[in-house]
């Protein structure tokens, strides 16, 4: 099958464009935050990403009432992938204007340009120029004929006369089918910090510890509980040695790997909700892993990264930075001892 693409629509008005190869399918949210929707792996006709129970949020129906950021952005997410820029987590208040939770860019409509279309290759350009804040941010997406790699290129840039510092990190979240207890963990990150705020309902890490990845004292985090097996954390993995994870779920046979640029995204977020945390939004019945490749840690919002750990970054006037990420599919039933820059991986 030839690389394609295809507008559609989801639900009664949400824009959306669809990008797939032979092997690979994926939905990106035009309305909202070119949040990657869905990400099928074809020959196990499979999406590994999670969905909400609360479904779409639909565009301009209904009334919104929600009176934080918060409330508002857990509304709106369906699942899927997001972009954080350029706040992660908590909102909070930075030259003059409350920074939304989570970022602007996850919860605005983006441009699209179809840059490449033929047989042998795709290629996709996603931009969004912010409000209340002075960045754009621009995405390159790719896929070429029989590969089981997307390739993202994402640059951010200052529009300002002045420094401006911010977050950036991307949240993909994994849920059933092809989440389960059968799934296990790689990765070349040797540590994890727990989270030293998140007490959460069946957090087995201490707070503000860390730990040598993957054992948290005599548990290893490498492996997935079963659904009826609560559990609920964040940390952050770090020291990493290239960048990379992946995801293997051994009944299926196949997984999923991520590879970033360490030096744009030394941390990667680690966030599992495994039917543990009661009332809104979860109400004990949400199955989700993501491990989130990041810019920053904590995940408490720009204010807090600057006071906590520094880790921030800082784009001077007319300033951009890049970041090339590779997301490749395949099938294995042990998981993966490596993966490439170039997406290339290797089986254990």
């Amino acid at each position: 099958m030839a690389c394609k693409t295809r507008e559609l629509v989801l639900g009664r008005t949400l824009r959306a464009l669809e990008i797939e190869n032979d092997l690979i399918s994926t939905t990106v949210l035009l309305d909202k935050g070119a949040d990657i929707y869905r990400l099928i792996y074809k020959p196990k006709n499979t999406d590994v990403l999670w969905k909400s129970p609360w479904g779409l949020k639909e565009v301009a129906r209904g009334f919104d009432s929600a009176a934080d950021s918060l409330t508002a952005w857990l509304e709106a997410y369906a699942g899927g992938w997001q972009v954080l820029f350029p706040n992660g987590g908590f909102a909070n208040t930075y030259k003059g204007v409350e920074l939304g939770y989570h970022g602007e860019a996850s919860m605005k409509a983006w441009d699209y340009a179809l840059l490449e279309s033929s047989a042998a290759s795709i290629e996709v350009l996603l931009s969004l120029r912010l409000s209340r804040s002075p960045y754009t941010i621009e995405r390159w997406m790719r896929l070429e004929a029989s590969s089981p790699i997307l390739q993202i290129r994402e640059r951010i840039t200052n529009h300002a006369g002045e420094a401006m510092d911010c977050m950036w990190s991307h949240h993909p979240a994994y849920g059933a089918p092809f989440l389960s207890e059968h799934c296990v963990i790689d990765t070349d990150a040797r540590s994890l910090l727990s989270d030293d705020q998140y007490v959460g309902a069946a957090n087995p890490l201490t707070l503000d510890t860390e730990y040598p990845w993957p054992m948290a004292g005599d548990l290893d985090l490498s492996t997935i509980p079963a659904p009826d097996q609560p559990r609920d954390l964040l940390g952050y993995l770090k020291d990493f040695e290239s960048g990379w994870y992946s995801i293997t779920n051994r009944q299926l046979g196949f997984g999923i790997g991520f590879t970033w640029d360490t030096d744009v995204f030394p941390f990667a977020w680690f966030w599992q909700e495994l039917n543990a945390s009661p009332g809104f939004p979860f109400y004990k019945c949400s199955y989700v892993i993501a491990i989130e490749p990041a810019s920053s840690i904590p995940g408490h919002g720009l204010s807090a990264v600057i006071e906590k750990s520094g880790s921030h970054l800082t784009l001077q006037p007319g300033e951009s930075r890049e970041v090339e990420m590779k997301v490749v599919f395949y099938e294995s039933r042990a998981g993966l001892e490596h993966i490439d820059e170039a997406g290339n991986i290797r089986l254990k």
